[in-house]
Parts: C-alpha cells; structure tokens; sequence
C-alpha cells in the first residue's frame, strides 16, 4: 500500500482528522497528508500513503479554490467560523467595482496571513496564540495567484461574490477576502471554500470517505501511483548496474544539465526515487524502492 489518495475532505473535519481516519480503514500507520485545509473548506486533500509521505515535499505547489466572500463582514477569524469584529451594510457595491479591485490581487502580491493559522512564530502556532489573546505580528508573505475568475455575485446588504482562484502554495484565500474587503473601503469575510486542485490532484477525481470505504470492502480501491504528480520533474533513466549502485546510495555520473530534482527509474519502468544532479553526479535524495534484481 504504497502512493497517493486524492480525498475530498469532508466539511468541519481537520485535516489530521481525515489522516486520522485513512490509517484506521486502511490498518497502516505511515499516512500523511500535503496542503492543509481548514475545517471549514472541502475538497481537494492529498493523502500519501506508506513511503509515499516522503515524497510529499517533491510534489508541485499549484492549487486552485472555488470560494465565496461575504463583503461588509469582518470576523476574528476571516471567515464565517469566527466572532464577527464589525458588520456594515454596503448595498451600493458594485460587480465593475468588485472586478476592478480583484484584479489588484492577480501576479506576486504581499500578502499577512490570518492570525488564525497555523504558521509559527518563534515555535509556536499563530492560532494557539490568537487563543490565549496574545498579539503577535505576523509575518507578510509572497504568494502567486495566477488567475481570479468571477463565477456569480449577488447583490444586497451584505453582497457575495463567488470566484475561482489559481495560485501557489501558501496562498491565504481567507486573506484575499479580508483584503477585498479593504480595498473596497468596507469589509470582507470568507463565507466558503473548495479546493478543487492540490498538486496535480483534481476534485473530479477525489474520494468521499464514503467512496473510499465502498472501494476497500469491494477489495477494488487501488492508490494512486508514487510517481503519478511527480510528472511536473524531469526523468532519468538508469540501466539494471546504475540502478542498483544508486538505489544504495551511490553516484552516479551522468553529464546532464538539469538544475532541479528528478525522477529516477530504471529503465523507464521502474520508479526508484529522487534524485538532484550536481557537479555531474545523479545524487540520491530518496530512495522509493530497493533495487531487485
């Protein structure tokens, strides 16, 4: 049982929740998980399973949402999760308006993460801190968004506008609903989230724990292949005699000039691991599969 789930994570489950759960229907102890979710967004969680949770940190970074912000709401939280801080109606938004600001957040854009998330200051979680009503400051980001796209939008006191989102890890989309609101010179909450992409895994595909339990008890569930969202690095390659030496740990000289990581194989079939090139060495990084003869 080794590879990648593509679960659905189900609404107001954590997403060690869901691990949780995996390691129970599956009886395996070795489950992790890549991009975490609030509990309050669903879709899109990428699970890996046995020696595929070390391939976690090889996996792309691109993710995409479907999400609603509530404007003229402003929550502790940025969304609908938290206490609200202030509400004021603002019927005279309008859909131009909106657009006109949205576009302010598409390329690179600095970005302060919500003071309810689980990024660490000098080693503890901002979350557990905004709890005890410590005030820290909080870290500004980069993020990448790529592309906003306006889905529907619904006027009245409090106007929600529904948008997909294309962008890079670590984006906040509870921080773009909060900055929305900024921008238009009232409020702006996240009202609901779907994560419909997550490093090469998409919705259509995923899993319902409802799904997962059917396929398990039909002994018809299979994981998806290790090297399957990997497909975003190059390749390499190796005969039966390199393949060995450097599934134990060897180098092997290989004059190629790719500067990032790479998938290794032995003969185009067999997926090894990572491997990093440098000074014409394939260096491993790690190894997926002892080499058989």
């Amino acid at each position: 049982m080794q590879g990648f789930l593509n679960l659905n994570k189900p609404f107001d489950w954590t997403s060690h929740d869901c691990v949780a759960k995996v390691r129970k229907l599956l009886k395996m102890k070795r489950v992790g998980h890549a991009g975490t979710l609030d509990p309050a967004a669903t879709g899109v969680l990428p699970i890996a399973l046995g020696k595929a949770t070390r391939l976690l940190q090889y996996l792309p970074g691109e993710k995409a949402y479907q999400a609603t912000i509530r404007l003229g709401v402003r929550t502790t939280t940025d969304d609908l999760q938290g206490e609200i801080i202030t509400s004021a109606p603002c019927p005279g938004l309008d859909l131009q308006t909106v657009k006109t600001a949205l576009s302010q957040f598409i390329g690179k854009i600095e970005q302060i993460p919500p003071s309810y998330s689980a990024i660490q200051v000098d080693g503890k979680r901002l979350y557990d801190l905004a709890r005890k009503g410590e005030i820290v400051e909080v870290p500004v980001r980069t993020v990448d968004i790529s592309q906003i796209q306006v889905l529907d939008w619904r006027q009245g006191d409090f106007p929600e506008l529904d948008i997909a989102i294309s962008c890079g890890a670590g984006t906040y989309i509870r921080a773009i609903a909060r900055d929305l609101g900024i921008v238009l010179n009232t409020n702006g909450t996240l009202a609901a989230l779907i994560r419909t992409e997550s490093s090469s895994f998409h919705i259509p595909d995923s899993l319902t724990f409802t799904d997962l339990e059917t396929q398990l008890q039909t002994y018809t569930f299979q994981p998806i292949a290790p090297d399957a969202p990997l497909q975003h690095l190059a390749s390499i390659d190796l005969p039966p005699t390199s393949a060995k030496k450097w599934c134990q740990g060897q180098k092997i000289p290989l004059n190629l000039a790719i500067p990032d990581f790479v998938r290794v194989y032995e003969t185009e079939s067999n997926f090894l691991g990572i491997g990093k090139l440098k000074d014409d060495l394939l260096i491993p990084q790690m190894v997926f599969y002892e080499f058989r003869n």
